[in-house]
């Protein structure tokens, strides 16, 4: 988080927001048409990004953000240009001045601009600078609140900020003051305070600080913590007192964004502490599955405490031969069962029926089977539910399951383009067969930016793989020097035995196994892994 001058004396050596505004804009009265929202990230987990803040960056054309905000949150912005202000070519102390600059620009052409800040824009954000320059410019903004530090901080270290019996009051403070001009914490005052002091941008000086604090009354021996990456799966929490926290930071390693915290609340850290108790704090895990799949079990990971990323391996398309799957919906009423192997099938080969101005009614004549509980569930979301799913969801299982009920009937299976025919030629022994290619599978090429530096970090990671041609995918995309590190920073989980064969086939270990074959079956394997070996 940037330091802010935000109080009056500071204007006598700090630029006021006036004269920044006459060095960013030339001319006022130009008029504009686009819109500016300045929107507050919170600490970085996208659960705490408000609904207000989602909508705005789902409007966005361009998203400018700081340098402490997770690359997990552009997600919300699917349309949006996105700029890191850490990116900029200026030194630090012009990056300022050009992010307005880029915001009137963007605006005056008629884009939406979502300025994305860590924690809340009006809270150490500079974001009070900024509006006065948008309001100078001609430029409609808005202004959208996030969760600050200071309560993400307590909140997720189990200190509140405020307790009946033991502080009635909060102080907000900045540790790191506008360069070149006159102090103006009045840290004599604060050491006299009852109630709780969060200070940020202050571990560089927190030795210097508390010293201060002490020199003016505050006992040595006054509670304190430091939090790091307050309310996200990096925080750690350091407690001691004004006398030897410093000295346990230093031997913690905390490097910051850092909130500390000094009053008696501290105290009830140890009966309160509830975030860092998540079964997966602590670790990180990349989801593989398509784009329009993976929001599920992305929230489901982020509630247990992990640190998600995405890193889709296919897309999914249009059939590879649209005229294919009209011809089969016209010859329905030939065909006895209608076969599923996927959620993703049952989608497109309904969503094309209804396309084409039929409805449901076209299969009242069929049996229906799904592979699995998913695809079960993806066909009760159209009012249908199956005749027959197998116990195990592999098609194996759901061949030998079939056989009582196909034999001398005639069959059609809705699948991918691509994938294992073990249903296909089981069947064909059975019965009159015929498959189509509802979708079409595209491997992804490459791996995003943000996810291939996390793999090559030497941070421990989880990767789920939810079928055999996204781990062959995903093994074929990291490259052998990645490969290397499977099994021993790179832990692969697998959604069930027949995925675990196409990882061992590529000559990896699997480092969890599902015992159900579902999404929660997997997620539950990566949490009983993470309750025994994780780092």
């Amino acid at each position: 988080m940037l330091p802010v001058c935000n109080t009056q004396a500071a204007l006598t050596s700090c630029p006021t927001p006036e004269k920044a505004v006459d060095q960013l804009v030339m001319s006022a009265t130009t008029p504009a048409s686009g819109r500016v929202y300045l929107v507050g990230a919170g600490p970085g987990d996208p659960a705490l990004l408000t609904l207000r803040a989602v909508e705005c960056l789902a409007e966005a054309n361009l998203v400018i953000y700081d340098r402490l905000v997770p690359q997990e949150l552009l997600r919300y912005a699917p349309k949006a240009r996105t700029l890191g202000v850490a990116d900029l070519p200026e030194p630090h102390a012009d990056r300022h001045p050009r992010v307005c600059e880029l915001m009137i620009e963007a605006a005056r052409r008629g884009e939406t601009v979502v300025r994305l800040k860590g924690g809340d824009p009006w809270i150490f954000g500079r974001g009070g600078e900024e509006a006065a320059a948008l309001k100078a410019a001609g430029i409609e903004y808005e202004v959208v609140p996030g969760v600050t530090a200071a309560l993400a901080a307590a909140t997720a270290s189990g200190i509140p900020l405020t307790e009946r019996n033991l502080a009635s009051s909060v102080t907000l403070v900045t540790g790191h003051e506008c360069p070149g001009k006159t102090p103006t914490v009045d840290w004599a005052s604060l050491a006299r305070l009852p109630g709780t002091l969060a200070i940020y941008m202050g571990l560089s000086r927190l030795p210097e600080i508390f010293a201060t604090l002490i020199t003016h009354g505050k006992p040595a021996a006054c509670p304190a913590a430091c939090v790091e990456w307050a309310g996200t799966n990096r925080q750690r929490t350091v407690v001691g007192t004004l006398s030897d926290l410093p000295e346990r930071v230093r031997v913690a390693g905390l490097s910051g964004p850092v909130i500390i915290l000094i009053g008696h609340v501290v105290a009830l850290r140890d009966q309160l502490q509830w975030f860092e108790r998540r079964p997966l704090f602590g670790v990180s895990v990349i989801v593989t599955r398509p784009r329009h799949q993976a929001a599920e079990m992305i929230r489901r990971f982020e509630q247990l405490g992990a640190r998600v990323f995405h890193q889709p391996v296919v897309e999914i398309g249009p059939p590879p031969d649209p005229t294919a799957v009209d011809a089969a919906l016209d010859r329905l009423h030939e065909f006895d069962w209608l076969v599923f192997t996927s959620a993703n099938g049952v989608s497109a080969f309904l969503d094309r029926l209804l396309q084409r101005g039929q409805d449901l009614r076209r299969l009242g004549g069929l049996r229906l089977a799904a592979i699995g509980s998913q695809t079960a569930a993806a066909l009760e979301r159209y009012h249908l539910r199956p005749d027959y799913t197998p116990e195990e969801f592999t098609s194996e299982s759901l061949a030998s399951g079939l056989v009582a009920h196909v034999r001398q009937k005639r069959v059609l299976l809705a699948r991918a383009d691509r994938g294992r025919e073990t249903l296909l030629e089981t069947l064909r022994e059975l019965c009159s067969v015929q498959q189509v290619a509802a979708y079409s599978q595209r491997d992804v090429e490459s791996l995003e930016p943000h996810v291939a530096e996390i793999l090559r970090s030497q941070e421990a990671i989880v990767v789920t793989l939810t079928s055999s041609n996204i781990a062959r995918g995903f093994l074929r995309m990291i490259g052998p020097e990645l490969r290397a590190a499977v099994g021993k920073r790179i832990h692969l989980a697998s959604i069930s035995p027949v995925t675990s064969a196409a990882i061992r086939e590529a000559g990896c270990p699997v480092s969890a196994e599902a015992k159900k074959y579902t999404s929660e079956g997997l997620i539950e394997a990566v949490v009983e892994w993470a309750a025994t070996s994780s780092p």
